[in-house]
């Protein structure tokens, strides 16, 4: 066994890879901010404001806000070859695997537009027509046609109408902007960092973006917030909820949503998603499956507590109640997260790249030694 084995870590934690000056997690402190500004300031902020802020570092100008509300517009409407493209693709493939597979299909824009270059240029164009490929799965699926955005229309008031046909409430507009800031970037969580990887490489943009999603769908990733939302469906009342707890616990099963990597404390993103879940979700099946959510939370806390440890609900546990309160269906959930985690990956693909270098790290080899497999074939 080579030296080296004794002094790896096989999930990296703790391990430092690099440098960003993109986002700052403060696990111990509970705080997160995008650029050095706190994440609960960037609440009620344009969306597209924000996604500017995390690419490029700076606040857009009147032009640049104008020139980049066109753009997404403009490029949020599928043409025909991309309708065509979406006509082929299985209705019952998840939104996931669907956004995987098609983005690297996508034929890019030959100029630049926006006058930040063409890597710039391609991760915006991607970004844009994410929201298209959702609203286009999600209404094929259901045998309707698809449907495109409407000139001076804000990106999720166009997205929300583009998805269900029918136009979102001022409130529901203003939940989905705060939902998806909360979720738009996160230093370097296993999606951000597969896309680093694959950009160390020189692969194009669109390459990078579909490997970070491809991470991202993982349940252990951003597939919690669809899991967490169906086991709330499972247990069906809030009264169920300890005994669901403790038989997990017993069971070694790991619960959906509880937990973060990073953060000691409450998730700073929960903080802020949790009472807006409690604010949108009036109707009875939405309240039922919010308050078993809360019930879960509460009997974990007890189990841990019983342990002297202390365990909070993440950013993907109480997003799946409000998206769930929008219409989106629970298999769209992650879907969505790529949605707005997509401007991270592009202002990480761009900051990665001014210093380009190839990630190849090493492992400790753990098999037979060519000098043993000499003696048996002796």
């Amino acid at each position: 066994m080579n030296d080296a084995s004794s002094i790896f870590s096989a999930d990296l934690a703790g391990v430092v890879v690099g440098e960003t000056a993109i986002s700052d997690v403060q696990g111990d402190a509970g705080l997160l901010s995008y650029r050095g500004i706190d994440i609960n300031d960037l609440i009620g902020v344009p969306f597209l404001h924000v996604a500017w802020l995390v690419i490029f570092g700076d606040w857009p100008t009147e032009e640049e806000k104008r020139h980049l509300r066109t753009f997404m517009c403009n490029h949020a409407r599928l043409s025909h070859p991309e309708q065509d493209l979406m006509g082929h693709i299985p209705r019952d493939l998840h939104p996931m695997l669907m956004l995987q597979g098609v983005i690297p299909l996508l034929e890019m824009p030959a100029e630049e537009t926006l006058g930040k270059g063409m890597d710039a240029e391609h991760g915006l164009f991607i970004a844009a027509k994410i929201s298209a490929l959702i609203a286009a799965h999600y209404r094929l699926g259901q045998n309707k046609v698809i449907l495109h955005p409407t000139a001076g229309k804000l990106r999720h008031d166009n997205f929300l109408t583009m998805f269900h046909g029918r136009t979102p409430t001022t409130e529901q507009v203003r939940m989905l902007d705060a939902a998806q800031i909360l979720q738009m970037e996160h230093s370097f969580n296993a999606g951000t960092f597969a896309g680093r990887v694959c950009a160390s490489t020189l692969a194009p943009i669109q390459s990078s973006i579909s490997a970070s999603i491809g991470t991202l769908f993982g349940r252990l990733h951003g597939g919690a917030d669809q899991a967490a939302l169906e086991m709330a469906m499972e247990i069906g009342s809030p009264d169920k909820a300890e005994a669901y707890v403790q038989d997990c616990l017993a069971n070694k099963v790991k619960i959906m949503g509880m937990g973060h990597r990073e953060y000691r404390t409450v998730d700073p993103r929960a903080k802020v998603l949790k009472p807006m879940a409690v604010e949108l979700c009036q109707d009875e099946e939405s309240r039922n499956l919010l308050a078993t959510l809360v019930a879960v939370e509460e009997a974990c806390q007890k189990e841990f507590g019983k342990q002297g440890k202390e365990i909070w609900a993440n950013v993907e546990f109480y997003k799946g109640a409000v998206f769930h309160n929008l219409g989106i269906p629970p298999q769209y959930f992650t879907a969505m997260f790529a949605m707005a985690r997509v401007y991270g990956y592009i202002a990480h693909f761009l900051e990665f790249r001014q210093n380009n270098c190839l990630i190849r790290p090493r492992a400790a080899y753990t098999g037979p030694s060519a000098q043993a497999n000499d003696q048996s074939a002796a």
